[in-house]
């Protein structure tokens, strides 16, 4: 409950904060493309940064996540929206052909809401940002709840522009039915899968057929929790398509380029 009290004068107060993490492309030489991951933070008055795992169990319990999905993104896109129109008049041709995708963390009631995709297009004609710049990331436990109208959500929501990614994937064996039914671009493989596949030669064997399957399927992979340049190294010759974690990059504080 103290929580709560401090999550909503937060939300009217500005005393979140955005951070990033960067997701590093593996086989690809493509230097113009930059992909971060959004992350939240919560500031105190004495400026100590919160993880998000103080806080966010409150806010699921008391059903504030809608308004702190609604905050990151009406937050990042107008950070993305007064970024352009100030690079507008100095682009250099270097700079326009850079490409970013910044990856924003969905909860399931957020998606789930019936308002969401109203919020979303009145954001994006608001701040005049391209969607694919976009790509929401739900969670496999998401999906399990109600794939039919996750996969409904989904697709409505990528009609407009916006790119899809499927977190934590790999958690349970019913996860490869859910491929079929979900219309995503990035799969990221749970990170206790990443975690021991230098030592684990079934989590070796599993990262394996995921990565295989998802190409196969058109999905770029990624893999999380690369903590050291032994698991980069392994999950480079299984050929994943990025990777993230502190050993690439720690989270830093948002900054809009």
């Amino acid at each position: 409950m103290q929580w709560v009290d401090q999550i909503h004068q937060a939300l009217e107060n500005n005393s979140f904060s955005l951070y990033y993490q960067p997701i590093i492309p593996i086989t690809s030489t493509d230097s113009n493309d930059k992909h971060y991951e959004v992350l939240l933070r919560f500031m105190d008055k004495m400026g100590n940064v919160t993880l998000p795992m103080a806080f966010i169990p409150a806010t699921e319990r008391y059903n504030i996540m809608p308004a702190i999905d609604r905050w990151v993104i009406s937050t990042l896109f107008a950070n993305l929206g007064n970024s352009r129109k100030e690079k507008s008049n100095i682009c250099t041709t270097k700079e326009s052909n850079r490409s970013f995708i910044y990856a924003i963390n969905l909860s399931g009631t957020t998606i789930n809401d019936n308002k969401f995709i109203d919020f979303l297009s009145e954001q994006l004609v608001l701040h005049q940002i391209p969607a694919q710049a976009i790509c929401f990331e739900i969670t496999e436990t998401v999906v399990t709840a109600n794939l039919a109208q996750i996969a409904s959500k989904v697709r409505a929501i990528k009609e407009l522009g916006f790119r899809f990614a499927l977190d934590n994937f790999g958690s349970s064996m019913s996860s490869w039915g859910y491929l079929k039914n979900l219309s995503i671009d990035y799969l990221k493989i749970n990170g206790t899968l990443i975690k021991n596949i230098v030592e684990e030669k079934i989590d070796i064997a599993m990262v394996k057929a995921i990565n295989e399957i998802a190409h196969l399927m058109g999905i770029k992979t990624i893999a999380e929790y690369v903590e050291n340049q032994e698991i980069f190294e392994t999950i480079k010759t299984i050929g994943i398509d990025y990777t993230q974690g502190h050993d690439i990059s720690k989270p830093c504080p948002l900054e809009i380029w």
